[in-house]
């Protein structure tokens, strides 16, 4: 058992001038694949080195092979798959322009378009408005959709991700650390002309998906499964549906979870849950508390979620009188991706000994609500990850 609070973080971190140069100059054909994974070795090693210097306990290569290309982007975590299924077909539609509205009905819950989501329907002009700190207007990001059976293609660049955080970890010596992939449920997202069923696309997404998830466990790391879809989903279904149809549509992608996670050790993979990352107003977002037990379901051996923004910090409260699985661990944000403002260490360790109380200790690894590469600026991403490790420090003083 560890004599301390451990530390870790959500997966994303900022990228270097240098890696994001040399993402771009690939993408235009103007570097040799031999230089560019110079740069990217580099760049993870440097990545690497930097947590271990925070003290970070369970490190990762910073998703540096999710490629961006400018330093801030939302959806490295889901675009990178869109290399790695086959199946899919690009089209040249603007998933931010996108006006369509899909209404789903009882019992049948269908995904509306990012533009027509609740909360953006509720502050329409505060949305649209560049200046209100939340404008959503940014470069166009094409949209794949599903044409064929959905098959695994990336074994390349996951191999290359689990080489690169082999490569850095052996060489700044921390033996614990993750890599994360893309859900079931979260591959699903996209617009489908080949299959008849919800259920056979997150299926067929889970069974392709697993594949990667092997890959990470198989080199020694454990997998985090980004599952925002579990919570967020929730606002993109247009009109809100009943609690019992969102808990069924939920229930099938925990399946898919615990179908392509078979094989692989329950302590080595965890689950990554959240409300999304866009600096929005989040009123329409669900309740942890109407959720969570289905979530559970998950044979994972731990589970990370959202837990300091200013629509979720309250919602400890759910884990009150539950009793965990032996081994089993939380890895709640203790630090917000939803603010610039840089939390005190005291802060951090009263949110840590917090969950401390209702489930023990021995259960608590602090962590970030959500990715912070790609949402906030660098100098702020580091101080935040910073703060999270003294606030640790705090509190195993006062729980040890």
């Amino acid at each position: 058992m560890a004599n301390h609070i451990r530390t870790t973080h959500v997966g994303s971190l900022p990228r270097t001038p240098e890696l994001l140069e040399a993402n771009n100059k690939r993408a235009e054909g103007a570097i040799s694949e031999e230089q560019y994974f110079e740069i990217l070795q580099s760049s993870v090693d440097e990545v690497v080195k930097r947590q271990v210097d925070l003290g970070i306990d369970i490190v990762n290569e910073g998703e540096y092979g999710h490629i961006t290309s400018g330093k801030i982007d939302y959806g490295a975590w889901w675009n990178y798959s869109f290399s790695r299924l086959g199946g899919l077909t690009m089209t040249d539609e603007d998933r931010w322009a996108n006006q369509e509205k899909v209404r789903s009905t009882p019992g049948n819950i269908q995904l509306t378009s990012f533009s027509d989501r609740r909360d953006r329907e509720r502050f329409r002009a505060a949305y649209e408005d560049p200046e209100s700190g939340i404008f959503t207007g940014r470069a166009a990001v094409g949209n794949p959709k599903f044409t064929g059976p959905i098959t695994y293609i990336g074994q390349e660049e996951v191999e290359t991700d689990a080489k690169l955080l082999r490569n850095a970890v052996d060489k700044f010596g921390r033996s614990d650390a993750f890599i994360a992939a893309l859900s079931p449920g979260s591959a699903a997202r996209l617009k489908n002309e080949y299959y008849d069923t919800d259920e056979e696309i997150v299926q067929a997404c889970a069974d392709a998906l697993s594949n990667e998830y092997k890959a990470i466990a198989d080199a020694g790391f454990t997998v985090q499964l980004d599952a925002p879809d579990l919570a967020e989903a929730w606002d993109q279904i247009n009109p809100e549906p009943t609690l019992s149809d969102f808990q069924d549509w939920l229930k099938i992608r925990v399946d898919a979870i615990n179908s392509a996670l078979e094989g692989i050790p329950r302590e080595q993979s965890r689950l990554h849950v959240c409300w999304g990352s866009w600096h929005g107003p989040h009123t329409t977002d669900i309740p942890f508390e109407d959720i969570i037990d289905v979530v559970l379901e998950a044979n994972v051996g731990g589970i990370s979620f959202e837990a300091s923004s200013p629509r979720h910090g309250h919602e400890w409260r759910v884990w009150q009188d539950r009793k965990l699985p032996e081994n089993f661990l939380l890895y709640p944000g203790v630090i917000s991706h939803n603010t610039n403002a840089v939390e005190h260490p005291r802060l951090v360790a009263d949110r840590i000994i917090k969950f401390a109380e209702q489930v023990g200790p021995e259960h608590v690894v602090a962590s970030t609500d959500c990715g912070l590469g790609g949402r906030l600026h660098e100098q702020i991403a580091w101080a935040k990850l910073e703060s999270l490790v003294e606030g640790a420090k705090i509190a195993s003083a006062e729980l040890f």
